[in-house]
């Protein structure tokens, strides 16, 4: 078959490995996949060296889940944040668009997914208990903030989280709604973004 659309099945097998990447069409893999032939040797090996160093060296910190060279997140380890203000949302993205608003100064704990019966993922998927377990001899100095998705998925896993930690009497706000309902957190712009954090308001299940 790669015949009919390539001259070479090693390009065939690059442009397939390239289309595998979320947001990448075939047309633009085979186009990534011709600059990448025409680059330098080195700098071939620079690009798949990375990529094999991201897949087999990084990890997630022991704390918040986010992503990290060491066992414990930059943001975990400075003591200079409010480790009493625990911002929780759905991914890596998210703390990365928050972090980029220069607004908030707390901690954070990284869900790794949210709650959505239709694709398959329940609560045991991502990391609730892990979030149960930092808020064990907690009080109610600590806040909880829901920085999670408007729509029903993540207003859903908010619920389900809430009822799971209200034993522990933290304070739980949410952000306001300068966003609108259903969007996500990593496309809002900083502005509206740091304004949501800034206005959060007590969380109502």
């Amino acid at each position: 078959m790669y015949k009919e659309q390539y001259p070479s099945k090693l390009l065939a097998d690059a442009v397939d490995a390239i289309n595998s990447l979320p947001g990448v069409g075939r047309k633009s893999a085979l186009r990534l996949a011709l600059h990448l032939l025409r680059q330098p040797s080195e700098n071939v090996r620079h690009f798949t060296s990375s990529i094999d160093r991201l897949r087999e060296g990084v990890r997630y910190c022991n704390v918040c889940r986010m992503i990290s060279d060491m066992d414990v997140c930059p943001i975990c380890s400075d003591r200079s944040r409010d480790a009493d203000t625990i911002c929780v949302v759905e991914d890596v993205r998210d703390v990365m668009s928050i972090e980029a608003t220069g607004q908030y100064h707390g901690v954070y704990h990284v869900l790794g997914g949210i709650i959505s019966p239709i694709n398959g993922v329940g609560p045991s998927d991502i990391n609730v208990a892990s979030l149960v377990s930092r808020l064990s001899g907690k009080d109610a100095s600590t806040e909880v903030i829901f920085a999670l998705s408007g729509d029903v998925e993540g207003e859903t896993t908010a619920f389900y989280i809430y009822r799971q930690i209200a034993p522990f009497g933290v304070r739980v706000s949410s952000l306001a709604r300068g966003l609108g309902f259903g969007d996500d957190i990593e496309y809002a712009d900083s502005l509206t973004l740091g304004r949501s954090i800034a206005n959060r308001q007590p969380f109502k299940p």
